[in-house]
């Protein structure tokens, strides 16, 4: 009985491995851990950014707005939770995806807005502020990408034959993944115009 019950074991391993289920395995793991990573290092970032506020504050008085407007944005990625469940929910994702968008933006209006201070930008603080926020950026984009491809590499599997007929018998789905948002904008060429004229600084 027992030689029985180990060969239609043996029997079962090789013929589910040979149908793309370990490799379902490997690659969801994978597409867990490239997603901790992100999640990661958006946490970094999020942390970080009431220490830039903080210091831009007592030099850029006047940019209130801008200020309040990266406030609110870490505020409203700090409401949805990033769960590792996030990752089979496209609708959260995309809800997900599009805070963290709102907030990479409302930073990139803050680093402008800091360039008309110049004892800001000498200010030793806030340089090492300013370079752990770029380093935590970079990161960012590292981590997205590795969460691209393991996604990739899922998504290829699912649907691929015979390992999408392994897929369906476990409940295994394509997942979503990052994407551009602003696609219309980001491939219309930038206008360069060197005869207009700068705006004297009050």
């Amino acid at each position: 009985m027992y030689r029985w019950t180990l060969g239609l074991a043996l029997i079962g391993s090789i013929i589910l491995s040979g149908c793309g289920y370990n490799t379902l395995q490997s690659t969801d793991e994978q597409i867990k851990a490239s997603w901790g990573e992100v999640l990661n290092q958006y946490k970094r970032r999020a942390d970080l950014i009431p220490n830039v506020v903080s210091t831009v504050k007592g030099f850029a008085k006047h940019e209130k707005d801008v200020l309040i407007g990266v406030t609110e944005a870490r505020s409203k990625v700090s409401t949805i939770q990033a769960t590792p469940e996030l990752i089979d929910n496209p609708d959260a994702f995309s809800k997900f995806q599009h805070a963290q968008g709102e907030l990479s933006s409302a930073l990139s209006r803050l680093m402008v807005i800091v360039e008309k201070y110049p004892e800001l930008k000498s200010d030793t603080n806030f340089r090492d502020l300013q370079a752990q926020l770029e380093g935590t950026e970079n990161r960012i984009t590292v981590a997205r990408n590795r969460y691209i491809q393991a996604v990739k590499d899922y998504n290829v599997t699912v649907r691929s034959f015979p390992s999408n007929l392994t897929a369906m018998m476990f409940g295994y789905t394509v997942k979503p993944t990052f994407s551009v948002e602003n696609e219309q904008e980001i491939v219309t060429p930038p206008i360069v115009d060197f005869n207009s004229k700068v705006a004297p600084e009050k």
